[in-house]
């Protein structure tokens, strides 16, 4: 339960809480794309887009893909296929509702990440499309607003991609278990839990692209 009296409410009671940001944590905020920029979202095979609906709800979703399929069309522009998923729809329909988006670009090994924010839109230009080396039914095209390379103090702490700090994955459920808990019921049978757990591996490598 939250307890009002430690409610911070205003922006200025927020930054009375924390020192004085650092004038090159202002200063590398850039309106473009630079060499850099370039370079790492090249390298990147994940990146993560946070989008809000028109009622403001907010949404943040995964794109995965081989480095390099977010394509920089020129410095203030970038290109996200869409991929085959569960047709939710979520990230699409909200740019459909509210342009406004945050991408954070991962490349594996680095503890950096690239932050960008900017205006989307949804195309189905086929001139676009057909930039990518798997052409998507649709793409995301990003109007850069602002992007800044952010530390490595949060993958550090959270030892993300220490080989040590590894978690193994049967420590929990399956995912349809988990969904199938969450709504219908799992099966009490092993075995049959055991294929529904096989059809849904052969599920994503037939349905990948």
């Amino acid at each position: 339960m939250l307890n009002p009296e430690f409610l911070v409410s205003d922006e200025a009671a927020l930054r009375d809480l924390f020192p004085q940001t650092h004038a090159v944590a202002i200063a590398k905020s850039l309106t473009h794309i630079d060499q850099h920029v370039r370079d790492f979202i090249a390298r990147s095979p994940f990146v993560c887009i946070g989008t809000q609906a028109a009622d403001g709800t907010a949404d943040v979703s995964p794109r995965g893909d081989p480095c390099g399929f977010v394509k920089v069309l020129d410095e203030r522009t970038l290109l996200i296929p869409d991929r085959p998923g569960n047709n939710r729809l979520d990230t699409l329909s909200n740019i459909v509702s509210n342009p406004s988006v945050g991408l954070l670009f991962m490349i594996p090994g680095y503890d950096e990440t690239m932050r960008v924010n900017g205006m989307a839109h949804v195309t189905r230009d086929p001139k676009l499309l057909a930039v990518q080396e798997r052409e998507p039914r649709v793409a995301i095209v990003v109007t850069v607003a602002e992007v800044f390379i952010h530390c490595a103090k949060a993958f550090r702490r959270s030892k993300l991609w220490d080989p040590e700090a590894l978690q193994d994955r049967s420590e929990m459920p399956s995912l349809i278990k988990i969904v199938l808990d969450q709504t219908s019921g799992a099966p009490e049978d092993a075995a049959e839990q055991k294929k529904l757990d096989d059809d849904l591996e052969e599920s994503y490598r037939r349905s990948l692209y």
